[in-house]
């Protein structure tokens, strides 16, 4: 032992130092790193932030809540400043979630009008109020998000007011072929057509608030008490 110098000690107890531990010091020293690199690129838990934040909405519509960008964002489980990416204020919200509930009416609307005949206008007619009838008692959240101004400003969606636009010159060109095979003893199509849009969204409104049942009509009865009434309907202001 004291013939080893003090250079050699120092040198040798390095070495097996480095031996010993630098396997370790190297996973020490990675980890880390590893970990950092993940937590930079966990991916979104919900894939589509606004398909998310328009559920949500709806969901808080439905419930007769108030609507807001952060209480969608509460309710989709993300911070409170994701979504302002996607709408930067509350009425960018509802008029996303308005405008997907007027394509799913007018899916309906379309469809019922497919499978009317073609050459009959009084029948597409009574086709078209049946199916804006059925859809507002199917989805009453979403009638009462496009049939109402409390949630937002209507005329502030282009979408919207183009729809609203072409369902309306739909109902004229049906009235108006309805008129010209002689079928309708008025020439007033304006109030015939003004007429229908109350009849309809009159019931829809009675039915969402819950008023058939004190009119002795219990809810399994509305629908045929709905197709009854756009039959006494077209009756009226059909030419006998």
């Amino acid at each position: 032992m004291a013939g080893i110098s003090v250079n050699g000690v120092i040198a040798a107890y390095i070495h097996v130092r480095v031996m010993l531990e630098g396997p370790m010091s190297a996973r020490q020293t990675s980890e880390p790193r590893a970990r950092r690199q993940t937590s930079q690129v966990r991916p979104y838990h919900h894939g589509d932030l606004r398909r998310v934040l328009i559920d949500a909405a709806l969901q808080l519509a439905a419930e007769g809540a108030e609507v807001s960008v952060r209480e969608a964002a509460r309710r989709a489980a993300v911070s409170p400043g994701a979504p302002f990416r996607h709408f930067p204020n509350r009425d960018a919200l509802m008029a996303a979630v308005a405008g997907e509930a007027q394509r799913r009416f007018r899916a309906e609307i379309e469809k019922a009008l497919g499978e009317a005949p073609a050459a009959d206008p009084l029948g597409r007619f009574r086709a078209f109020g049946l199916a804006y009838l059925r859809w507002a008692m199917r989805n009453p959240a979403h009638f009462e998000i496009i049939s109402t101004g409390r949630y937002f400003a209507h005329g502030s969606s282009a979408e919207l007011t183009r729809d609203n636009a072409e369902l309306i010159a739909l109902t004229e060109q049906m009235l108006a072929e309805a008129a010209e095979q002689g079928l309708l003893p008025s020439a007033d199509l304006k109030r015939i057509q003004i007429a229908g849009r109350a009849l309809v969204y009159g019931f829809a409104r009675m039915n969402l608030d819950g008023h058939f049942p004190r009119w002795g009509v219990e809810e399994g009865e509305v629908e045929r008490m709905a197709e009854g009434v756009i039959d006494l309907f077209i009756a009226g202001i059909a030419k006998r």
